[in-house]
């Protein structure tokens, strides 16, 4: 029994060498130029700070050679109610528009878009729900900015060197 998993290993890990796999911060990956690179805009509100923070504590804080630009679009939505009307859950939507250009430049190098939704209950008190819809909404910019990293780390090799 023990034999037979370790030839499955190994034949998965053949697999993967022989597909062309590099690891994103590996000596070939992209992502290692990434780390410490990107300079993100002074954030707007509560919601960017949120992001940035997020963003900066993975990949770290910068002042170049690359620039983040971002928009994020938020939306709360009412999902569940009592017969007299009053809204126990909500969803909030949250959407991130972002491109990656060279510092003092306007040229595009990756460019894309994202989307992500959390939860919140507001049954509670009001101090309550008003705490749970602040962390909703922390929640939703770090799920955001993992998947802007996510997809800047699939397109880091296409990045001029």
């Amino acid at each position: 029994m023990w034999l037979s998993d370790r030839r499955n290993f190994l034949l998965a890990a053949a697999a993967l060498a022989g597909c062309g796999f590099t690891p994103a911060y590996g000596p070939q990956g992209g992502g290692s130029a990434l780390l410490g690179s990107i300079a993100l805009e002074e954030p707007a509100n509560r919601y960017g700070y949120d992001f940035n923070s997020r963003f900066e504590e993975r990949l770290g804080r910068a002042s170049g050679p690359y620039a983040l630009k971002i928009r994020l679009e938020t939306q709360s939505q009412g999902l569940g109610s009592l017969a007299d009307g009053q809204t126990t859950r909500y969803r909030l939507v949250g959407r991130v528009f972002y491109t990656l250009t060279p510092v003092g430049s306007e040229e595009a190098l990756i460019a894309g878009r994202t989307n992500a939704f959390t939860s919140y209950s507001a049954t509670g008190s009001t101090a309550a729900t008003q705490a749970a819809e602040r962390d909703a909404k922390r929640r939703l910019m770090v799920i955001l900015a993992d998947q802007v990293i996510d997809r800047l780390l699939l397109d880091a090799d296409t990045l001029p060197k």
